[in-house]
């Protein structure tokens, strides 16, 4: 990449100089024909043709030898050259110089959008520190590998992903997810690469080596976009292509027709160059890339990564988004949603104490709300897990249990009704001493804070929303109230094959959007018009059957980044409505009223470069969140 880099960098260096070359010797042709006739006017027609004109024959021809391909740089080549021989030099100097201003602006301009992954390296520290059992020494982030204990301190980037084992702060995710707030992290979350630690130090065990990072696979994502064409794209080259050579044709007949009804050599000549430049398809073949690459590149900065230009094309068409569940739509690990004792505080510590050791699920949602609280657990001992019922143990006063109702059933204990638990939709956990009941707690998945107004930002904009789940119907429906859907919006108890039959079947009606992000989702999101993986997180396997992935677990992306599709069809339509409509008035001047060259030169190049800056337009308008 560094090699390409370089390469790219000589050739601007060189476009740069012969654009410069080209400028002055137009300056010095422009003053010999209007003020200071002399020698400099021949010089300056001299260094327009070679600096301009040498470069785009060289270029066709290269095109025409290697690729047996016509391309517009044959068209500007010949046109120049016919004024030159018809006498002309100055209006072919015109054509060159303008043909090489808009090549240089169009270059530079979509380097900018390519620029985006250059700007994704430099998110990578060169060195982070190393804890080892000699104490902390700096080494190159690239020699880290999974296992490694590095120390981040107060404003440092984090080395690559990892999980945070000692410490808590604020983390700048801004630039790898676009989220403008700092998002606080502590033990047992997940980091990753390129995010700034900003207040605290903090111990990270490294799980990616930098390579295999969530930068790497941006880098690559953004790279595979860039090479991939979006339907619009191929028809512009094929378009493009395929019209060359009928512009060169037509040229040659037009040529022939003015000298047979009767105008001279020169003037037929002249014609017909005006004709092949007014023709030329410049606009029509950059206006759908320019577009395209820029929208690209703005996703990238807010979080979004296409891979390539169709994703993006079929995600403005989408009419329907089917949603995962688990982890998708919610946070995707159990949480205490209601504690039901006489005594909240004593009832969160004992069965605290019993969950202590525990490695279930929901013992870690129970130590979470204790430590929300700053309450620490009773001390209990004897501890043993029941599986599929619960854990017993001892404290201070004698045996204690907690579990389910088979539990409960087999302490011989009485389980009340819950006024405001719905039955099956949440997990319930009783904590008793033999028959006596002390209070029981409700567990449950919770919806993410972002994905109801995601959701309903979708739903104002006229998308047809559908929930798919493998959990229980309780469950599904529970959260799907929740977050504002409809009975018939939601699907549970789905095997990944009956996913797979439920977004066929919302595709006969149009374009679907599967948004997911575990393994039993990767077919779901390949069957889908448009397969989206939730969180830079999410599974290998669904990251790679997706044709977008949402770098952060903000829902808000979504609808975001639908907008920026819509947007980037309507610049693609008014670009190729207007470049189509230009060249087709510039004929037109060209064929019946005497169309001056110069006028089609402006004309065929102030179009070229109004359709580049149309597109980066959409640089300027980066995913924002809903």
């Amino acid at each position: 990449m560094g090699h390409d880099h370089s390469q790219h960098s000589d050739d601007n260096r060189l476009e740069a100089l012969l654009t410069g070359i080209t400028l002055v010797g137009m300056a010095l042709a422009t003053l010999d024909a209007f003020a200071l006739p002399g020698i400099w006017g021949p010089v300056g027609l001299a260094a327009v043709y070679l600096a301009a004109g040498v470069p785009t024959l060289a270029s066709a021809l290269r095109e025409l030898w290697h690729h047996r391909r016509l391309d517009i740089d044959l068209l500007m080549a010949l046109a120049a050259l016919a004024a030159l021989v018809v006498g002309a030099a100055l209006e072919g100097a015109v054509l060159l110089t303008l043909f090489a201003i808009s090549e240089t602006l169009e270059h530079r301009a979509m380097g900018r959008a390519r620029r985006a992954v250059e700007a994704l390296m430099a998110l990578r520290p060169d060195s982070a520190f190393l804890k080892t059992a000699e104490g902390v020494t700096e080494v190159a982030s690239d020699r880290l590998v999974p296992g490694d204990i590095v120390v981040i301190r107060p404003g440092g980037r984090v080395p690559s992903d990892g999980v945070i084992v000692g410490g808590e702060a604020s983390m700048d995710l801004s630039t790898l997810t676009g989220e403008s707030m700092p998002v606080h992290k502590g033990p047992g979350d997940k980091v990753f690469e390129a995010t700034v630690n900003l207040n605290a130090v903090l111990e990270v065990r490294i799980t990616r080596a930098v390579a295999e990072s969530t930068v790497a696979r941006m880098v690559q994502l953004v790279t595979e976009a860039q090479a991939a064409k979006a339907p619009s794209e191929r028809f512009s080259d094929w378009f493009g292509q395929r019209y060359t050579v009928l512009v060169l044709l037509g040229s040659g007949l037009a040529y022939l027709a003015f000298l047979a009804l009767g105008a001279g050599h020169d003037i037929a000549l002249y014609r017909a160059a005006t004709l092949l430049v007014a023709a030329s398809p410049c606009a029509v073949v950059i206006s759908v890339p320019a577009a395209i690459l820029s929208a690209l590149s703005a996703a990238a900065r807010g979080g979004v990564l296409f891979k390539g230009g169709a994703a993006l094309e079929n995600l403005a068409a989408v009419r329907a988004f089917a949603f995962d569940k688990t982890g998708t739509l919610t946070t995707g690990r159990a949480e205490v949603t209601g504690i039901h004792a006489a005594d909240p505080t004593r009832f969160l510590r004992l069965i605290g104490g019993l969950e202590a050791q525990s490695e279930h699920p929901i013992a870690d949602a129970i130590r979470r709300r204790l430590a929300a609280e700053g309450l620490t657990p009773a001390p209990v001992t004897d501890v043993q897990a029941h599986p599929s019922e619960g854990i017993t143990g001892r404290d201070d006063d004698g045996a204690i249990w907690a579990g389910n109702a088979r539990m409960a059933a087999r302490m011989g204990a009485t389980l009340p009704h819950l006024d405001g638990v719905s039955d099956g939709a949440e997990t319930l956990i009783w904590l008793g001493r033999g028959a006596q009941l002390l209070g029981g707690t409700t567990v449950a998945d919770r919806p993410r804070d972002s994905s109801r107004a995601a959701l309903a930002g979708l739903k104002a904009a006229g998308t047809e929303i559908a929930l798919m789940t493998g959990d229980r119907r309780p469950v599904a429906l529970r959260i799907g109230a929740e977050l504002g859907l409809s009975a018939p919006e939601i699907h549970a108890d789905l095997l990944p094959e009956d996913k797979v039959r439920l977004v066929g079947k919302l595709a006969e009606s149009g374009r679907v959007a599967y948004v997911g992000d575990g393994v039993n989702d990767a077919a779901a999101l390949a069957r889908a018009d448009v397969g989206i993986a939730m969180g830079a997180a999410g599974s290998e396997v669904a990251l790679q059957a997706a044709d977008v992935a949402l770098l952060s677990d903000e829902m808000g992306q979504l609808a975001a980044a639908q907008r920026l599709a819509k947007r980037t069809a309507r610049v693609i339509r008014q670009n190729l409505a207007f470049a189509l409509g230009a060249m087709v008035l510039l004929v037109m001047g060209g064929l019946f009223f005497e169309l001056p060259l110069p006028l089609a030169v402006l004309g065929h190049e102030g179009g070229t470069v109004l359709v580049v800056l149309n597109g980066l337009r959409l640089l300027a308008d980066p995913i924002r969140k809903v």
